[in-house]
């Protein structure tokens, strides 16, 4: 018997439609729909799904870019007590193969633009039912229109409440290293991730947030997105992130808040047109995913701006700390504090908690918002989640004298170089403040004298040139002599994941491929 209120997903989204039902929900390329609109249409899916044979528990997978129909999918699956999958749309077809097989997607909905690398792999596919929409929906070969199948639906009479410690998403890993690994969140993860930003964040109902990153990343979907809704505030929605229409609309649609990754500020603040445009209405832009160099921070703070880091990861939600407007100039570069209801550590490498301000340890993080593991990985569960329910970043930080956390790099590309610990995040935000330089990452190669040297890979700006000498002297002024790069490679653009994340690996192959 469920004794807890019911906060699932589609819960609180009906009780939103009730609330405010007039209220702009979501624009998209022109259109809005209304709560009351979104709601009708969430209704109808369900529907549509059950008749398909979807039900409680069972897995429907979302591929495309940011549309409309990625929220009837996601709360018509939850009304269901199904679970949604929102797939990597830059995965190639062997990829998503492995996904959705280890995920036993029952149902598969997908943009008429990502129909074709599903059809490539559809025999290895263990998926009972193909929807698509946008493009040739009226195709052979077995896929289902999905707004006709929709238009098509009559509304359930009523649906049975569902607990909140069910699994509502299995938000799969970015998989920079090895296969990529399904987090399970439920719908309290998700519900009390969001209540603890909202106590920090001040959203209000009159926000209009601006949505660019990725929905099938946590970043995306539940830092400003889902908040804002929850709030009965407006989302407006990209397909993808794209500067000049950021820039325009932030001016044009009066813009109030938006979530960002360090690179989406960086294309932002190269565009010709950012120094004259008008981000006046801007009043909070959460930053997640990677640190953000401090010079980035500085150049956005010279233009009236505050960038308010946060931190966490799919795992969590993704809630774990964050910077509130108040601190986002005296604590420049800190990820901030843990919010209400949300426990966050240091340990050392033998697990024992660390409690000296700025010596560095393993980010730990424990509460509502933690997963409720991997899927199919009980083994990798165990190894994340130690037995009092602390889960184990792999993420470096420390914690300075006022309880605010500064994370410097994964534990996993930390470079040792003579015996000499190097987070690369630290030397980056040094080498980001060369003049020639546009993007930059620092990764470890093996060397035979040293274990491994610091290695720079730089992306200059138009018309500039770098050699490593010069680097050198630059960065000499502020880095120890054993964290200066000894190489330097120049690259047209820095290798990244969808989370905006610099994917390391590539470097490292392609330097030690290299002369």
């Amino acid at each position: 018997m469920i004794t807890s209120p019911d906060f699932t997903l589609a819960s609180w989204l009906r009780d939103r439609a009730e609330l405010s039902p007039n209220r702009r929900a979501i624009t998209f390329e022109g259109e809005t729909w209304t709560y009351g609109d979104l709601q009708s249409r969430v209704l109808k899916t369900a529907a549509m799904l059950q008749d398909g044979g979807v039900r409680a528990g069972d897995r429907v997978g979302f591929i495309g870019l940011n549309h409309p129909a990625y929220f009837e999918a996601l709360f018509g699956t939850s009304a269901l007590g199904a679970i949604f999958v929102p797939l990597n749309f830059r995965l190639t077809g062997p990829e998503l193969s492995y996904v959705i097989n280890d995920a036993g997607v029952h149902t598969i909905v997908a943009d008429g633009l990502h129909r074709g690398v599903i059809e490539s792999v559809r025999s290895t596919l263990p998926c009972r039912r193909y929807l698509t929409y946008e493009g040739d929906e009226a195709m052979a070969d077995g896929w289902e229109s999905f707004p006709a199948a929709v238009d098509s639906s009559s509304p359930p009479a009523g649906r049975e409440p569902h607990d909140p410690s069910e699994v509502a998403v299995i938000m799969y890993t970015s998989g920079t290293t090895g296969r990529p690994k399904g987090a399970m969140l439920t719908h309290g993860n998700l519900f009390w991730s969001n209540v603890a930003g909202l106590l920090l964040a001040d959203t209000v109902e009159d926000d209009i947030t601006l949505t660019t990153a990725p929905l099938f990343h946590i970043g995306g979907l539940n830092v400003t997105t889902l908040a804002t809704l929850m709030k009965g505030g407006e989302v407006v929605l990209h397909r993808s992130f794209d500067a000049s229409r950021f820039l325009a609309d932030v001016a044009s649609r009066g813009i109030t808040t938006a979530f960002a990754v360090p690179a989406m500020l960086l294309f932002l603040s190269h565009h010709p047109g950012f120094e004259a445009a008008d981000l006046t209405t801007l009043r909070l832009v959460v930053c997640g995913g990677a640190p953000v160099p401090e010079a980035l921070i500085k150049l956005y703070n010279g233009r009236g701006i505050l960038i308010n880091q946060g931190y966490g990861l799919t795992e969590t939600a993704p809630a774990a700390t964050f910077v509130t407007s108040e601190w986002a100039l005296a604590k420049v570069g800190s990820a901030g504090r843990p919010p209400m209801m949300i426990e966050v550590k240091l340990v050392d490498s033998a697990r024992q908690a660390i409690t000296s301000p700025g010596e560095l340890g393993e980010i730990c993080v424990r509460g509502p918002n933690v997963m409720k593991g991997y899927w199919n990985r009980p083994d990798a569960t165990t190894e994340a989640i130690d037995p009092d329910g602390w889960f184990h970043s792999g993420d470096v930080g420390y914690r300075d004298e006022d309880g605010f956390y500064f994370i410097t790099d994964r534990i996993k590309d930390m470079v040792i170089s003579g015996g000499e610990n190097i987070y690369p995040a630290g030397v980056e935000s040094v080498l980001f403040e060369h003049p020639s330089i546009a993007d930059v990452a620092v990764v470890g190669l093996p060397d035979e004298r040293w274990g491994e040297i610091v290695a720079a890979v730089a992306v200059l700006k138009p018309d500039e040139t770098l050699t490593l000498e010069a680097l050198r002297t630059f960065a000499g002024e502020k880095l120890a002599r054993y964290k200066l790069p000894r190489r330097l490679e120049i690259l047209d653009a820095l290798p990244r994941n969808p989370a905006g994340k610099v994917v390391k690996f590539e470097l490292r192959e392609r330097l030690a491929a290299a002369p």
